[in-house]
């Protein structure tokens, strides 16, 4: 069977972005042999409240900043670009019309899966890509399968150390559920690091700690 191209979407607020999430990404690429996984900053994301959300042009630098290491992590400004709401089925279709014939994984956790139907058009997005879910702190895979209608669930695959992930593998599954070895590290805990004026050695790349540091982000607590 021949090999189709493999793009990785990585979407999120990144608020800021941190050394977690650059993991993840690496991990999950890796692991499924990605050819790129696509960072994608929302510009108003539909699930968060955006008064506690910095610029996005300063949530897309940061991304830039943090991934200048990494030749197949990419920043990508669809979203920002575009303005307004961010919803997946919007950069689902984006993407595609970037990368045609591609296989298109959304890569995300168990938590924000299991909220999946809350998702604009969430079927056309189930049915238009393949999901690969991570674990990470404090969520486990276990019951993220229940939360996926019922028609779905004979498309998972539980992927395990020696799962071997070929294109026929790929062709029969469509939602992949994979533990990483994910740090224990958030956004929020980032910001509440920075107003009490603590230190983010580890918890964010260097030049993003700068970033944040030279431009005063997240110092004051949002009323």
């Amino acid at each position: 069977m021949t090999r189709k191209e493999r793009i990785g979407i990585f979407g999120g607020t990144f608020n800021p972005v941190h050394s977690g999430h650059v993991r993840a990404a690496a991990e999950v690429r890796a692991r499924f042999a990605l050819d790129r996984v696509l960072f994608v900053p929302s510009f108003i994301p539909p699930h968060k409240e955006t008064a506690k959300v910095a610029s996005p042009r300063d949530r897309m630098a940061m991304v830039e900043l943090a991934l200048r290491r990494y030749r197949r992590l990419v920043p990508s400004p669809i979203e920002i670009e575009a303005g307004g709401t961010s919803y997946s089925i919007v950069t689902l279709n984006k993407v595609r019309a970037l990368h045609p014939g591609a296989r298109i994984f959304f890569i995300l956790g168990a938590d924000a899966f299991r909220e999946i139907e809350t998702w604009r058009e969430w079927r056309r997005v189930l049915e238009g890509c393949q999901f690969i879910v991570t674990t990470r702190p404090g969520s486990r895979l276990a019951g993220a399968r229940d939360a996926l209608a019922e028609e779905y669930r004979s498309g998972v695959l539980e992927v395990r150390p020696t799962t071997r992930l070929s294109e026929a593998v790929f062709a029969a599954f469509r939602i992949f559920f994979t533990p990483i070895d994910a740090v224990d590290v958030s956004s929020t805990g980032v910001r509440t690091r920075v107003r009490a004026g603590r230190p983010l050695r580890g918890l964010v790349p260097a030049p993003v700690e700068g970033y944040i540091r030279e431009h005063g982000l997240y110092r004051i607590p949002t009323p």
